[in-house]
């Protein structure tokens, strides 16, 4: 069994409370759980206006498997043009 983590650092240009932030990632959040069969979660800066971190997770047979599903995942997210994404790290246990 292979559980594969990925933390992506994102930024939201041109929203301006914590409001319009919740309504982006819910946004995205229900894109990826829907297409991808990963959790998902926002796990750091969820004060702050224009980022946040979110931490998605999958278990896999292979690490290849899950590094392919956290991989389209995050090209799905990129493809999001109200979230930028800064940096990320995936990690495979």
């Amino acid at each position: 069994m292979i559980v594969g983590t990925c933390k992506i650092e994102l930024h939201i240009p041109g929203v301006n409370s914590l409001k319009a932030k919740r309504h982006v990632l819910e946004g995205i959040k229900d894109r990826v759980r829907g297409k991808f069969n990963v959790s998902l979660a926002e796990v750091n800066k969820q004060d702050i206006h224009q980022r946040a971190t979110i931490a998605l997770a999958c278990v896999a047979t292979t690490r290849r498997y899950a590094n392919q599903i956290l991989a389209r995942a995050i090209h799905l997210i990129e493809k999001n043009p109200d979230a930028l994404i800064i940096d990320y790290e995936i990690e495979m246990l």
